[in-house]
């Protein structure tokens, strides 16, 4: 009986304690490449057209293994217009768009977001400074002009390797872009433009100092959006993974998701 009594208290006291686990906020982070090709980035790639009927089959594999992820909320690269950073667009989507956007928040934010039922999706971009420029203006001027094409010719590189990744399904190509390594070494252009200084001035800290910055205030909206015991899908360019990924594990009450397993996953289906 002692034993049974017990049993039951530290039952009891197993379930009071689960109950008072604190909830976490669960970011998923999928960085991908335009899907439009816009050309307004530093660096851009030429991409195979996602309206073709192939690449639509892979999104919708991509669509119901990002939808296995479960996410409470959807969170866009698009700034808002309201200070509630709900995505006005959405309210106007219809699957006809899927046959005319080659939108990559529309292609992949939006499509698992009405797979999922959800009302609303979230606009979390921040405009911002990006004083490049500056960088390349005191490469000239101090005759760090060999250093400059040096930095310009790896950012060429990881452009032309997001070409080549075409020639894999869309889920294939973004598990590649989304795996540590990968996401580590585009980060290392960022970390080598340090370099570019002088006493007087550093522009390559400036430029690593606004691309934080913005990174910072993306996730600040997150967490405006967000509550705890939400799952958030982000759907970003890859080159705010790094930062991205880095509040989403170090910032108390949330918890990073690793999205290569449901990458590969929707690869998987397409063998």
């Amino acid at each position: 009986m002692r034993l049974m009594i017990a049993a039951a208290a530290v039952g009891g006291l197993s379930v009071q304690a689960s109950a008072q686990a604190p909830l976490y906020v669960e970011v998923m982070v999928v960085g991908t490449y335009h899907f439009a090709s816009p050309g307004l980035d530093v660096f851009n790639s030429k991409i195979d057209d996602v309206l073709k009927p192939q690449r639509q089959l892979e999104l919708e594999a991509l669509g119901t293994a990002l939808a296995k992820f479960a996410p409470t909320k959807i969170m866009l690269e698009r700034v808002a217009e309201t200070p509630d950073l709900i995505d006005p667009r959405y309210a106007a989507f219809t699957p006809g768009d899927m046959a005319e956007s080659r939108d990559e928040r529309v292609q992949i934010g939006y499509r698992v977001a009405r797979r999922l039922g959800h009302r609303t999706v979230y606009a979390i971009d921040e405009r911002h400074d990006w004083p490049f420029g500056k960088l390349i203006a005191w490469a000239k001027a101090t005759g760090a002009q060999a250093r400059l094409d040096a930095l310009m010719a790896k950012g060429a590189a990881s452009a032309k390797h997001t070409e080549e990744l075409q020639n894999r399904t869309i889920p294939a190509a973004l598990a590649e872009m989304n795996r540590t390594e990968t996401i580590d070494s585009d980060h290392g252009w960022y970390y080598e433009a340090l370099g570019f200084a002088d006493a007087e001035q550093q522009p390559g800290a400036d430029l690593n100092a606004m691309w934080y910055l913005r990174n910072a205030k993306i996730f600040a909206k997150l967490q405006l959006a967000a509550v705890p015991g939400d799952r958030v899908l982000v759907i970003y360019g890859a080159g705010h993974n790094y930062w991205l990924g880095h509040f989403a594990r170090m910032t108390p009450g949330y918890r990073s998701v690793d999205p290569v397993p449901y990458l590969q996953k929707a690869a998987n289906a397409l063998r």
